[in-house]
């Protein structure tokens, strides 16, 4: 029980399950961002005067990823779909983390709370993965295979950035009441 305990609480594993949701956080919250806008007439000086215009286009994962409007319209009814769900989920989580401290650091052990206190926990964690995992593949029914190795891609890229920032030292704090060398000032000019 101490060992799947440990498993499922290893902090590497929340870096991991937290960084893909906030993956998909941005690639939801780009379609989401992708508003339908009616095409603006050019200006009356233009040579095709009349003619509607498409706006400047942005640069974002949708674009890069080139989905087609049919893949935008269904990717948003996805997401607005899943935010609700996905919300009440993430709520009983951070419920069932707050009671299973409750239990843990309570003035009395109390063995019976802390196993039903773990198993909603565990049960509410199992929830927010299945909704994602769900929301991902939905999302992958989506795609192209053309679509898909570009993802790839661009996942490939995000994650080495994110170790790239991982991986730079930290700044070295200076022990208390001592300070860094001071600079010297450069040498006079000699002329």
């Amino acid at each position: 029980m101490t060992m799947l305990l440990t498993k499922m609480l290893n902090p590497k594993r929340f870096v991991r399950v937290g960084l893909a949701l906030a993956g998909m956080a941005v690639f939801s919250a780009a379609a989401i961002g992708q508003e339908r806008r009616p095409m603006e007439p050019r200006p009356a000086d233009s040579r095709f005067a009349g003619e509607p215009q498409e706006p400047a286009p942005r640069p974002n994962l949708l674009r890069e990823l080139g989905l087609s409007p049919d893949q935008i319209e269904a990717l948003r009814k996805l997401n607005q779909e899943r935010k609700p769900v996905e919300e009440a989920a993430r709520k009983r989580f951070q419920d069932a983390t707050r009671g299973l401290n409750l239990a843990i650091y309570s003035d009395e052990v109390d063995e019976p709370a802390y196993r039903a206190s773990l198993l909603e926990y565990q049960s509410a964690q199992a929830e927010l993965a299945r909704i994602k995992f769900s929301n991902e593949l939905a999302v992958r029914r989506l795609l192209t295979p053309e679509q898909l190795m570009k993802f790839r891609e661009i996942r490939r890229r995000f994650a080495e950035a994110r170790e790239r920032l991982q991986d730079r030292p930290a700044r070295q704090a200076q022990p208390r009441g001592q300070f860094p060398p001071r600079r010297q000032p450069p040498p006079p000019i000699d002329r």
